[in-house]
């Protein structure tokens, strides 16, 4: 039967694993796997004040709703950028779309020492959206009943990013696996990284 795997409803998304979630499972798999990325990355700590822009597109909206949500429940205040406020983060709207995109980039171009640009976490600034792709980060602002802006003309593509498109579609996870490896050399370089 074509039904979520976790409570027999009608799905709204399926995994390349053949896996499907309903509504509710996908936007709780959703909000865990935004504090998986938090908790992995130490991205937030207990008083922090982190500012946020939301520019309206999907990315955005969907950025500023799980902030929110996270800060009820825990020891950190949240703020729309520009702020009068003193922030300690800055939380980008980076995906793994974007991320894999630079990562190709910068290996074609030779450009190793920009690295430390895509990494999940540098500095003050932070990218909690960074394991989603964007078509799931799209599915969830619209499941949530988040307004946003459709980009009229889409984001201009070169060669490479056309090439990457081409080979997720040929092959799912192709994007994932990209980041994935970048981030087992990030969790190895953590410490110089933050030093820096």
């Amino acid at each position: 039967m074509n039904m979520c795997q976790e409570c027999e409803k009608n799905p709204v998304y399926e995994f390349t694993n053949k896996r499907k979630l309903c509504k509710n499972c996908f936007i709780k798999w959703f909000f865990k796997k935004f504090l998986y990325t938090i908790r992995k990355f130490k991205m937030i700590r207990p008083g922090d004040v982190i500012g946020y822009e939301n520019k309206g597109d999907f990315r955005g909206v969907v950025l500023e709703d799980l902030l929110k949500d996270y800060s009820k429940n825990m020891d950190v205040e949240i703020y729309s950028l520009p702020s009068k406020k003193k922030i300690t983060k800055k939380a980008e709207t980076q995906t793994l779309d974007i991320a894999s995109y630079k990562v190709i980039n910068e290996l074609i171009r030779g450009s190793a020492k920009k690295f430390k640009e895509i990494s999940p976490k540098k500095g003050k600034t932070i990218k909690p959206l960074y394991y989603f792709l964007d078509q799931e980060i799209e599915i969830y602002a619209k499941l949530k009943n988040l307004k946003f802006k459709k980009i009229k003309n889409k984001e201009k593509k070169d060669k490479i990013s056309i090439f990457i498109d081409n080979l997720e579609e040929k092959h799912p996870e192709i994007k994932r696996a990209i980041v994935q490896n970048y981030t087992k050399s990030f969790d190895e370089h953590v410490k110089s990284y933050n030093k820096k």
